[in-house]
């Protein structure tokens, strides 16, 4: 029967010093939980249960003398001696990639690699990323989660993640990708049947298609839907592919990305003078996690996107 996490915590703590050289199996072990922060992770990953997951750790514990791993909400987190450990666990792993060099004689990079993002951002810049990468790379997987939310304090089960807003994080690294604009947008037949707004005041005398209020967790998304006068709701989703689409079949105006609502011919612009909502997107992952060589060419597949994007993301591009 496998360990409790406190008990191998307990046991380790009660270990003395290290009597001999830790098992390179263990480390790789650690190296799969320390990006996780799972031991479920960890077991799927390499092919084992969660005992022998619980057993290698608390090997490597006993053997180094000390925890390599502390419980934290949500999943584990590396210790000091763990983060030591987990750089002498990335060098076992790049040794045994090196012996697979492919026919250029290049190490070829194989994983999963797995992403949460905002749906906008999931389907215009991390899919055509990652089908980027996978034909550099064919032995990469990529895994998108869509999400509209804070960076998770705890990334279990997550490799990145990309956040709306600048994040507040610990144990972690936060990147500025790139900045994005939101307009405010109604159907030809919609301004037709009502009227275009000629100024901000006229906002009120229409419905607004925008997020759940109750729902939203990230404040900058929040805090755009201030910058107009208050509107009467007409239909709400935490899913802007949605928003996209109800404003497209006239229920009101729409607090939409411009690089999604400019690909939509039947969509009209209302006051883009005065109504340009600057947001920014960060992608925010492990620091260990950014090592792995996968992972990195991901990370550069999305901000070479985003560098394509540029003009499309700011609202600037030729419709």
């Amino acid at each position: 029967m496998a360990k409790r996490a406190g008990d191998i915590c307990e046991y380790a703590d009660m270990a003395g010093p290290p009597a001999h050289r830790p098992s390179a199996d263990d480390l790789l072990v650690l190296l799969a939980v320390g990006r996780s922060g799972r031991f479920v992770s960890a077991a799927d990953e390499l092919g084992l249960n969660h005992t022998t997951i619980s057993r290698r750790i608390a090997a490597l514990e006993q053997t180094l003398g000390g925890r390599v791993l502390a419980r934290a909400a949500g999943g584990w987190e590396l210790t000091d001696l763990g983060r030591a450990a987990l750089a002498a666990a990335e060098s076992i792993e790049s040794a045994v990639r090196s012996l697979a060099p492919s026919s250029d004689g290049t190490r070829p990079l194989e994983g999963v690699v797995r992403l949460s993002a905002t749906d906008g951002f999931s389907a215009y810049i991390a899919a055509p990323a990652a089908a980027h990468m996978q034909r550099r790379h064919p032995r990469v997987t990529v895994e998108i989660v869509t999400a509209t939310r804070r960076a998770s304090q705890q990334r279990s089960g997550l490799d990145i993640e990309v956040v709306v807003g600048e994040p507040q994080v610990r144990r972690a690294t936060a990147v500025h990708l790139g900045e994005y604009r939101l307009g405010l947008y109604g159907a030809r037949g919609y301004l037709d049947r009502h009227g275009s707004p000629a100024t901000i005041a006229d906002l009120a005398h229409h419905p607004l298609v925008y997020f759940i209020d109750s729902m939203l967790q990230v404040d900058d998304l929040d805090l755009a839907s201030s910058s107009v006068p208050p509107m009467r709701e007409s239909v709400t989703s935490t899913n802007v592919f949605v928003h996209v689409e109800a404003t497209r079949a006239a229920a009101g105006l729409g607090l939409l990305p411009c690089f999604m609502a400019d690909r939509h011919d039947d969509l009209v612009r209302v006051l883009p003078d005065r109504l340009a909502l600057p947001l920014s997107y960060w992608l925010v992952a492990r620091i260990e996690t950014l090592r792995r060589p996968e992972v990195s060419a991901f990370v550069e597949a999305i901000k070479s996107r985003m560098h394509e994007m540029r003009d499309a993301l700011l609202g600037t591009g030729a419709r």
